[in-house]
């Protein structure tokens, strides 16, 4: 059987319904949520919208990486580092749906502003990838070190009931340090000042407004 080889058009097509189902579809996630099982807490309407507003931050997180590595894996020069950056993404699928799912269980919506952030996300993971496959980890790791940090932060923000929420974070959280141990074994380096800092406060003005919007 014949394997048919992607051409710059094919991959172009592939992108942007990639792109339209981030922002505007229901990606299916492949692994069941870590939430199931977990009993439904009673919270009331300050601890659920606040729960909601950290959850829509998480999702909007999740569709800035996808658009990251998409933007990345479109213009990685080596096949098995987009082959790398394209497995990464589909996990990153998987917390993108789970975080969908927290959201209307907690009678809320996304960020209206993805469409912005996957924009920006992307463009951000091309140059990225211009530079070279080792900047183009680099930008993974130091991404996903900053990842791991806020999911943290929000595990703790948490109302203390909210074990569903609590759940999904944690396994999102796990799965972010694998991608940055990987990509750091894969050759990602350093990324020189100050672009982890230019980050961080990208990452701040992103979180402040899809809180609330």
């Amino acid at each position: 059987m014949n394997t048919r080889t992607l051409t710059p058009l094919d991959r172009l097509l592939a992108g942007i319904e990639r792109a339209l189902e981030t922002v505007a579809g229901s990606p299916e996630a492949s692994r069941p949520s870590p939430a199931h099982g977990i009993t439904h807490a009673e919270m009331d309407d300050a601890e659920r919208r606040h729960a909601a507003g950290l959850m829509r931050v998480n999702h909007t997180g999740e569709v800035c990486a996808q658009a990251l590595y998409d933007g990345q894996a479109a213009l990685a020069r080596k096949e098995e580092n987009r082959a790398y950056l394209q497995h990464a993404a589909a996990e990153e699928t998987d917390h993108l749906a789970w975080c969908g799912e927290r959201l209307r269980e907690l009678d809320s919506r996304p960020s209206l502003l993805n469409p912005l952030w996957y924009a920006g996300s992307y463009a951000i993971g091309a140059v990225a990838a211009l530079a070279g496959d080792k900047v183009s980890l680099g930008f993974v790791v130091e991404t996903e070190k900053q990842v791991e940090a806020h999911l943290a932060e929000h595990m703790d923000k948490l109302p203390g009931q909210d074990q569903r929420s609590w759940a999904v974070l944690k396994q999102m959280q796990t799965d972010e340090v694998q991608h940055a141990q990987h990509a750091l074994e894969r050759g990602g380096i350093a990324l020189p000042f100050p672009i982890p800092q230019l980050m961080h406060v990208s990452s701040m003005v992103m979180k402040t407004v899809a809180y609330r919007v």
